[in-house]
C-alpha cells in the first residue's frame, strides 16, 4: 500500500459527546499511522428550534467539514460512524446522509472496506447495542467489513465505574439531562478502535 491509510470519521453530534469520541478516533487513527478525515453530517434542525447547548455544541464544531454524501466515501480505506440513538436506531441526520449514498452502493466503493461503528445515549441501556448494530446492517448492505471492539479491551469489562462500549462498538452514556460527557475510560476505548481500525485497513490495502 502506498501512503497512510485513508479513515473517513463520519459523525453526527447535537451536543458535543459525539464530537468528543470522534476526537479521540482522530487520535487513535493517527497512532497508528493512517490519515484521519473528520467530518459531519448535515443538520436538518432548523436553528430556530436549537436551545443554548445546542448553540455552543454546535460553535465548537463549526470547524468542522460537512460531509458531503456523493464525494465523501470515495477515495477512502476504513470508515469509522457516529451517531447518537434515537429510539434504538441512527439519528434521521446519520440516516439522511445514507439515503444519498445509493450511487456509491451501486459501484461498490466501500466493498471491502473496514468499518466501525460508535454511538450514545442517555442512560445505560438506552439503545446502545441496537444503535450500533443497525447501523451496521447499512454497512453491510455496502459492503464493509465490520470491525468490532473484542474483549482483548479491557475497557469494557470494568465494574467499577459506569461506562459504555461493548464488543459491538463504542459507546458514551450521556446522562439523562445530558451533563455526563465521555469519561477517560469510553474515549480510550475510542482511541484503541481508531488504531485497531487502521491497522486493519493498512493490512486490506496492501
Amino acid at each position: 500500500m502506498e501512503g497512510k491509510p485513508r479513515i473517513l470519521i463520519v459523525f453526527y453530534s447535537m451536543y458535543g459527546h459525539l464530537f468528543k469520541l470522534a476526537q479521540a478516533f482522530v487520535e487513535g487513527v493517527q497512532e497508528a499511522g493512517g490519515e484521519p478525515i473528520l467530518k459531519q453530517v448535515a443538520e436538518l434542525v432548523p436553528e430556530e428550534f436549537w436551545n443554548e447547548g445546542v448553540r455552543k455544541s454546535k460553535d465548537l464544531m463549526k470547524e468542522v467539514p460537512i460531509a458531503d454524501p456523493r464525494k465523501a466515501l470515495k477515495e477512502i480505506d476504513g470508515l469509522i460512524v457516529g451517531t447518537p440513538t434515537r429510539f434504538g436506531n441512527m439519528c434521521a441526520q446519520m440516516r439522511n446522509f445514507w439515503d444519498q449514498t445509493g450511487g456509491d452502493w451501486a459501484e461498490g466503493t466501500l466493498i471491502g472496506k473496514p468499518a466501525a461503528v460508535f454511538t450514545g445515549t442517555g442512560t445505560q441501556h438506552g439503545g446502545q447495542e441496537t444503535t450500533i448494530i443497525t447501523t451496521m446492517l447499512t454497512l453491510i448492505h455496502h459492503g464493509c467489513i465490520l470491525v468490532g471492539l473484542p474483549y482483548s479491551f479491557p475497557e469494557q469489562s470494568r465494574m467499577d465505574e459506569i461506562t459504555g462500549g461493548s464488543p459491538y462498538g463504542v459507546s458514551t452514556i450521556a446522562g439523562p439531562d445530558g451533563s455526563r460527557m465521555p469519561s477517560e475510560n469510553e474515549l480510550s476505548m475510542a482511541k484503541g478502535l481508531g488504531k485497531r481500525l487502521t491497522t486493519i485497513a493498512g493490512k486490506l490495502s496492501t
